[in-house]
C-alpha cells in the first residue's frame, strides 16, 4: 500500500461508522435507507457519513439528481480500502 493509500485506509478504519458504511456497499448498489438499516447505523448519521466517504472517493452516488432514492456504490479505491480492512 502506498502513502495515500495508507492515509485513507487510516480515514477509514478509525470511525466506526465509516468502517460499517463500506463493509455493508461491497459488492452493492443501496440507497441511504437501506445501509443505516443494513449497518445498524441511524440515517441522519449516514448522511454524513456518506459525504465524508465521498468526499475521499470512496464512495459514489449513481444518480445525483435524484431528491429521493438515491443510489451509492463504492469505487474503485473504496473496494480496495474495504478488502484491506477485511483483512485486518
Amino acid at each position: 500500500m502506498d502513502d495515500e493509500m495508507l492515509k485513507t485506509f487510516a480515514f477509514v478504519n478509525i470511525s466506526s461508522y465509516r468502517v460499517k458504511t463500506m463493509k455493508t456497499l461491497k459488492g452493492n448498489i443501496k440507497t441511504p435507507t437501506k445501509i443505516a438499516k443494513d449497518s445498524g447505523i441511524r440515517t441522519n448519521h449516514i448522511s454524513k457519513v456518506l459525504g465524508e466517504l465521498k468526499e475521499n472517493r470512496l464512495v459514489e452516488c449513481i444518480n445525483e439528481d435524484a431528491r429521493k432514492g438515491r443510489l451509492y456504490r463504492l469505487t474503485s479505491l473504496g473496494d480496495e480500502i474495504v478488502d484491506n480492512l477485511d483483512n485486518e
